[in-house]
């Protein structure tokens, strides 16, 4: 787990350099990528290995750990808007992601950035449910997500490299 919270970080620093992130807004991304899914915690390793689809329980289980993440880092020594961040890096673009259900430029901008980080690097790796996919069939993915799960312009950012920068600027 340790290595795919660092890929996603990494990811996620690029991403959000390519899109003229820098100082505190830039830290801020990185630090909630590496500590997205710091919930889970409260996620028993059952549920987390399991090789099969969830069942309804366990899947309502498992999306509280963003909200568990949130209250751990909202009440430590993290800056709030890292909190903010990991609450809202389960959000998809069309709004039917988790917790809160908010959609577009709602979703703060380093959430939208860890998303398809996170999406990306899980794909790329083996899961105890399915065998890792290319990058390309993992770019492809992404693209095919793009203005549903993911934010567009992200997206396009991520897959291409361009410099084009994404509206709500802020992390």
């Amino acid at each position: 787990m340790a290595r795919h919270h660092r890929a996603v970080a990494e990811l996620a620093g690029t991403l959000g350099g390519r899109i003229g992130l820098h100082g505190e807004d830039l830290h801020a991304v990185v630090r909630a990528a590496e500590l997205h899914d710091v919930g889970k915690v409260f996620v028993p390793d059952t549920i987390l290995d399991k090789p099969g689809k969830l069942s309804g329980d366990e899947l309502e289980l498992m999306r509280r750990h963003a909200i568990a993440g949130w209250l751990i880092l909202h009440g430590s020594a993290e800056p709030d808007p890292i909190a903010r961040i990991v609450r809202s890096s389960h959000e998809r673009w069309d709004g039917t992601g988790y917790p809160d259900g908010l959609s577009g430029e709602a979703i703060p901008l380093g959430a939208r950035i860890i998303t398809i980080c996170d999406a990306y690097d899980a794909m790329t790796h083996d899961r105890p449910y399915r065998p890792a996919r290319s990058e390309a069939e993992a770019l492809e993915e992404l693209r095919r997500g793009a203005g549903v799960r993911y934010d567009p312009t992200l997206v396009a950012v991520f897959v291409s490299g361009s410099p084009r920068r994404p509206t709500g600027r802020r992390a």
